[in-house]
């Protein structure tokens, strides 16, 4: 890590590593060589995602059968305010260091500092508003909850700064190695304490203790050991001003859902509602969200001149849609038979859930990535405005929709302001970057084809948009039809229509590259 400017590094750390090599600036080259970057670290991080929700759609599956909807919905409505907490007070220490040519270790020290105070303020208060929360909601087990969840708030904050270098040199890879372990042992306890005492206290087992192992594998992993300074806190609180707003906005958008429903329906109907939109919005959260993540340094090397940024978010864009459009599409039409076989009776109201969210998650890349952007290039106040709209739209909808329609009302609401979301980030990037609504369209019709024509057929074939009846077998037959069908008619139409076209450059050529460089041989 760069020590700071006349100083020479202490002897705790090593000495620096290597700066990544500095590709040539504004041309087509370096856009290439970000994206194979970003390419290369998405891999990294989409793998962590996909292996992390694997083991946790495993857990999920075992402890629906042994646990009940209530002791889903007391831990979800004590996460709706760990994760409120945690937002309102984003400081953005990491995102700030990223973006920076060539950061300090007064500002390595000084970020460190920030996140401990933070979350250890973050924790006080979570353990103040336990037993007011409990009461609000009229449900005595929060209480302790949040007390035990305010433990683990309290650990994460004084995890290794030094660890923000692999996000700056693109080493994804070990943030992947850092972070699984953790995972592993939560997964391990919590199913432990579920099968040895069938309470909610296994959720809560397992979120705190990935917190706790999370901050010992930062330091096994980065021999960084930071300081308690706050010499150069006025140089990063800066750059967090919009950053905080932001979040803010962020918190009342996404929570507002468990908040709302939790004090109309009750805590019941917010854990089935947790579980249906969580499953739902997989392609987003479990492809998008990350790539976001790794987006966010490619983006922040082309605000430094590296290539060119319309550039790299339509490729990216138009790649991530490829497998996002069938994912999202294929859980709205397959919700019935999944909420069956994975949940089993009591949770039918996730079904219509699943349903209008999964058409949602298929369409988020375009908004995921267009905040992404515009904080890479410091445009906060961009995203706070749309962020703020699309809180506004979605509150409005859930007071309105939830007493007419229940669940699925809330979904709608929903699906409505992310679709207003996702509109607005087409727009603003069409006038910001002169990237028109068409180039979106011409490197993704091919995407939309496909995907319209595997909903058609599996719903003509009754294996979509239809009630899964019959036995365990049946059902979970029907399922493998689907998927089966879905993912033949889906590629053989992408190909179909990108070799129709001349095989263009584009997104289905990137997987091809993709593809060929991870099967051995000739592809």
């Amino acid at each position: 890590m760069p020590p700071e400017p006349g100083a020479a590094p202490p002897p705790v750390v090593p000495p620096p590593v290597a700066p990544p090599s500095v590709v040539p600036r504004g041309g087509g080259k370096a856009t290439e060589a970000i994206l194979a970057k970003t390419a290369r670290g998405a891999g990294w991080v989409v793998g962590w995602r996909l292996s992390s929700r694997l083991l946790g759609f495993v857990s999920t599956l075992l402890l629906a059968r042994i646990l009940t909807p209530s002791d889903f919905g007391v831990v979800a409505i004590a996460m709706s305010f760990v994760q409120a907490i945690e937002t309102l007070s984003f400081l953005g220490v990491e995102e700030a260091l990223v973006r920076e040519k060539a950061p300090s270790r007064a500002m390595y020290d000084t970020g460190f500092t920030l996140n401990v105070i933070r979350n250890v303020t973050m924790a006080l208060l979570l353990c103040a508003g336990a037993i007011p929360s409990a009461q609000f909601f009229a449900e005595p087990r929060l209480a302790n909850v949040l007390f035990a969840l305010a433990a683990g708030v309290a650990a994460i904050g004084f995890v290794n700064i030094g660890t923000v270098e692999y996000r700056r040199d693109f080493a994804f890879v070990m943030e992947f190695r850092m972070q699984i372990l953790p995972r592993l042992i939560s997964v391990a306890l919590m199913l432990v304490v579920a099968f040895g005492l069938r309470s909610y206290w296994a959720l809560v087992v397992g979120v705190v203790s990935m917190r706790v192992t999370a901050v010992m594998a930062s330091y096994m992993m980065h021999p960084y050991r930071p300081r308690l300074s706050l010499r150069v806190w006025r140089s990063l609180l800066g750059y967090s001003l919009w950053t905080w707003a932001q979040t803010t906005a962020v918190v009342v958008r996404d929570r507002s859902n468990m908040f709302i429903i939790g004090r109309l329906l009750g805590p019941q109907f917010v854990g089935i509602y947790s579980v249906g939109a969580d499953i739902a919005l997989m392609p987003s959260t479990e492809l998008v969200a990350p790539l976001a993540r790794v987006a966010f340094s490619g983006f922040a090397a082309n605000r430094n001149g590296e290539g060119d940024a319309a550039h790299t978010y339509l490729r990216v864009v138009a790649s991530m849609a490829l497998l996002t459009m069938p994912m999202g599409f294929g859980l709205s039409l397959t919700a019935d038979a999944v909420v069956r076989l994975a949940f089993g009776p009591g949770w039918e109201a996730a079904i219509p859930v699943m349903r209008v969210l999964g058409v949602t998650g298929a369409v988020m890349v375009c908004a995921y990535l267009g905040s992404t952007l515009f904080f890479a290039h410091s445009q906060m106040s961009t995203c706070f405005k749309v962020t703020c709209a699309a809180a506004l739209a979605r509150m409005a909808l859930l007071v309105v929709l939830i007493p007419i329609y229940g669940l699925t009302g809330a979904a709608l609401a929903t699906a409505a302001s992310l679709a207003v979301e996702t509109l607005c980030y087409v727009v603003l990037i069409a006038r910001h970057y002169g990237l028109p609504p068409s180039a979106l369209l011409r490197e993704t019709w091919r995407c939309f084809a496909a995907t319209g024509a595997m909903a058609a057929v599996l719903w003509a074939a009754g294996l979509g948009w239809t009630p899964a009846v019959g036995s365990f077998s049946v059902v979970a037959t029907r399922l493998a039809a689907a998927v089966a069908l879905g993912a033949v008619v889906y590629c053989a139409v992408l190909l179909g229509t990108w070799l129709a076209s001349g095989r263009p450059a584009g997104a289905e050529a990137d997987w091809l590259r993709v593809v060929r460089r991870a099967v051995p041989g000739r592809a």
